[in-house]
C-alpha cells in the first residue's frame, strides 16, 4: 500500500501575493476579542499572512493591510507589534 504525504498548508502573503508553507508567514488574526498577532498561528478567526522579511512587514504597516483585508479599522497597536518584529523563526 502506498503510504499518503502529509499536506503542508500554504497560505499567501497579503502583501506580495507569494505563495508558500504556513511557516514562512506571521499571522494576523480577527476574532470576536479583537484583532491581534497570533504568535502561534493556531488561533481561529479570519486571518491574514505576510512574509517573514523586512520589506513585506513594512509594507504591510506602511499600506494598512489589515484595515483591507478584515474591512474595519485595525487597532494601532497590530501595526505597532508587527514593526517590531525583527526575529524571524
Amino acid at each position: 500500500m502506498e503510504q499518503k504525504s502529509k499536506k503542508i498548508p500554504e497560505r499567501t502573503c497579503v502583501v506580495c501575493r507569494t505563495k508558500g508553507p504556513k511557516a514562512n508567514f506571521i499571522k494576523v488574526v480577527k476574532t470576536a476579542d479583537g484583532i491581534f498577532v497570533d504568535k502561534n498561528g493556531k488561533t481561529n478567526g479570519r486571518g491574514m499572512y505576510i512574509c517573514k522579511n523586512k520589506e513585506c512587514i513594512s509594507e504591510a504597516v506602511k499600506k494598512r493591510a489589515a484595515n483591507r483585508v478584515f474591512k474595519c479599522e485595525c487597532p494601532a497597536a497590530v501595526y505597532e507589534e508587527l514593526g517590531k518584529i525583527d526575529e524571524f523563526d
